[in-house]
């Protein structure tokens, strides 16, 4: 087989709409609307945004109001979820909204669904009532939500009708850290989207499970893969390394259970963290991209030589606005080269 190369695959964004200490969430509102213009405009493919609940340093919790304003505030780039946590809602609702979305953004919305809550378990409570809902039960979820979309996909009378959204394509992407989407995605014939960002040991694993699993379905003729990616990318290593601190310190205060806004960079992180909390972060941070264009463009080849994915999505938690806008716009000019 030979190597894809990176002009030679679809790039998109994740953003986890990052509130920085000293901002707030409109702020954050504005940025993501200026980064999604601009990705737009330098030929990205997907913007999507997460759901997480509780979490003060990311503002996306309300996720399909969010996608919702992004739409409307660009033309061509898909908008969608990364993803949807289904065991927080009833799929009706998910229907609905997004059905509602497909209807004022025709072509353009992509949905994207997890089985993890997103947040705490006090905080999941809050969300569902009980926990009835959980991520055993997503394969049900899952048929039920689709069965909204296509009737013909139901498996039982259905009495209840998404409107809008009964009749509508809006493509479903399963989106996974380990191999239970990878195997489902496989077997549905869904587009699987893995969380390299955060679980990079898993990565290989459960591509290959998802790749062994597929079946060719309405669809996919074939298996679809995309790989989130973190990515700091500045105009010289050792900036982007300094820039890539905020993201350290984010996962340090999840490490720590601290709930603190996304933290400016700083020179030298063994002021911060102890020894274990560096290992622990160094492995689930380890697939992160951090250099200069150069560096950049090397390691993202690698990796698309490791995983020959169809798309990447980017994910860069950056302090600094401007800075983050030159992350992409760096690999921008590296996908269009």
């Amino acid at each position: 087989m030979t190597d894809k190369q990176l002009n030679e695959i679809k790039f998109s964004v994740l953003d986890l709409a990052p509130v920085v200490e000293g901002g707030s969430p409109d702020q954050s509102f504005r940025n993501s609307v200026d980064l999604a213009q601009n990705v737009e405009k330098w030929g990205f493919t997907r913007y999507w945004m997460a759901e997480h609940h509780n979490m003060p340093f990311i503002a996306s919790s309300a996720t399909s109001i969010a996608i919702s304003h992004i739409a409307h505030h660009t033309s061509t780039i898909r908008v969608g979820s990364g993803g949807v946590m289904l065991p927080n809602h009833a799929p009706l609702i998910i229907a609905e909204q997004f059905g509602t979305l497909e209807t004022l953004f025709p072509g353009r919305i992509d949905l994207g669904l997890g089985r993890a809550p997103g947040t705490d378990q006090i905080t999941a409570q809050a969300l569902r009532r009980n926990l009835n809902g959980d991520a055993n039960n997503f394969p049900a979820q899952l048929d039920e939500l689709r069965g909204y979309f296509d009737p013909s996909l139901s498996t039982g009378i259905n009495r209840v009708h998404a409107i809008p959204g009964e009749g509508l394509d809006v493509p479903i992407w399963l989106l996974g850290s380990s191999g239970f989407s990878a195997q489902l995605a496989g077997q549905l014939g869904l587009p699987f989207s893995f969380a390299s960002h955060f679980s990079p040991n898993n990565t290989m694993g459960a591509l290959d499970l998802y790749r062994r699993n597929f079946q060719p379905s309405s669809t996919l003729d074939e298996p679809h893969v995309m790989v989130g990616v973190n990515v700091i990318a500045a105009d010289s290593d050792e900036e982007a390394e300094r820039l890539a601190t905020s993201l350290y310190q984010q996962f340090l205060n999840l490490i720590r259970n601290t709930n603190m806004l996304l933290q400016p960079p700083v020179d030298d992180m063994n002021e911060i963290w102890i020894e274990q909390e560096k290992q622990a972060l160094q492995q689930q941070l380890g697939a992160s991209i951090i250099g200069g264009p150069e560096k950049v463009r090397a390691e993202l080849q690698n990796f698309l030589n490791d995983t020959q994915a169809d798309e990447m999505m980017v994910i860069s938690q950056i302090y600094d606005h401007d800075a983050r806008l030159r992350s992409y716009e760096i690999v921008a000019d590296i996908m269009n080269s």
